[in-house]
């Protein structure tokens, strides 16, 4: 994995955690920065791993010297962490799929700059975290994983960018494991269950693609469209709590998981274990 960002890199911070040289997952092997003083930088390289400045000199030139060094990296997923510079069409078109980014707020609302801001002038109750794929738009690409927190009395855009911070902290390692295990990744364009997804709103269709991807690693495919429609048996019920777990720990879901047949309940158990532990 490459890591592209501008700043501090207290994400990157989270991501060198998880998934350090040597990690049988998947490992940050490469970070990137159109900022050579950006201290993201300071941080890959205390942790041995490569860390590499290529200022600013236009979206063209930039993309072309990070396309190279993806390439001879032999880089299989690229990772936006606090990268303030837009992707050209071409260059997300080419990683779209294997490209995330993580934007502090509950996409779809709230895209783009100064969102604690306007998050707290709008009076909302809650803001939170998204992890998606990016797309050509601006934070317009497919959900995989989001995180909620509250906002209280009294909060300045600086406490909740405090608050939000420690959420993606946690968050962006789990989406990446997901898309690592094969369990989050765009919505398919093509066949039987396109159209189901392409009627689900933004914040609905990551959980159905969770969904979806486990019965197809369990080797239940064919009964994802049932499923879709509260038809899919225990096996569907088992997907779809386990596609709820995997996004945010919840006492009565995992009480529910002890009703389900034994055959089920041990696969929903075991890719529960898989994501939430480290190898």
């Amino acid at each position: 994995m490459a890591v592209l960002a501008s700043g501090r890199g207290t994400n990157l911070e989270a991501l060198l955690e998880a998934f350090p040289p040597g990690n049988p997952w998947g490992e940050v092997v490469l970070v990137l920065s159109d900022n050579p003083e950006a201290y993201a930088l300071r941080r890959a390289g205390s942790r041995g791993v490569e860390a590499l400045a290529i200022p600013w000199r236009g979206r063209r030139a930039f993309e072309g010297e990070a396309l190279a060094l993806l390439q001879a990296r032999r880089i299989d997923l690229v990772l936006l962490a606090g990268f303030m510079r837009l992707l050209s069409p071409g260059f997300v078109e080419a990683w779209y799929g294997r490209l995330l980014n993580i934007h502090p707020s509950l996409l779809p609302d709230y895209p783009g700059l100064n969102v604690h801001r306007r998050v707290l002038m709008a009076g909302e109750k809650e803001t939170g975290s998204t992890v998606h794929f990016v797309d050509q738009g601006m934070d317009t690409g497919p959900i995989v994983l989001q995180g909620r927190v509250p906002i209280l009395p009294g909060d300045t855009p600086e406490a909740l960018e405090r608050r939000v911070l420690f959420l993606e902290h946690r968050l962006y390692p789990q989406a990446v494991r997901l898309v690592l295990l094969g369990l989050a990744f765009p919505p398919p364009e093509e066949g039987e269950l396109a159209p189901w997804f392409r009627a689900l709103s933004p914040r609905q269709r990551p959980l159905y693609l969770r969904a979806y991807a486990l019965l197809k690693a369990w080797g239940q495919e064919a009964m994802a469209l049932g499923a879709f429609q509260g038809q899919g048996g225990e096996w569907g019920r088992g997907a779809f709590l386990a596609a709820h777990l995997l996004a945010e720990e919840h006492p009565a879901l995992r009480r529910e998981l002890a009703t389900l047949p034994e055959e089920v309940r041990l696969r929903v158990e075991k890719t529960l274990a898989r994501v939430e532990s480290s190898p």
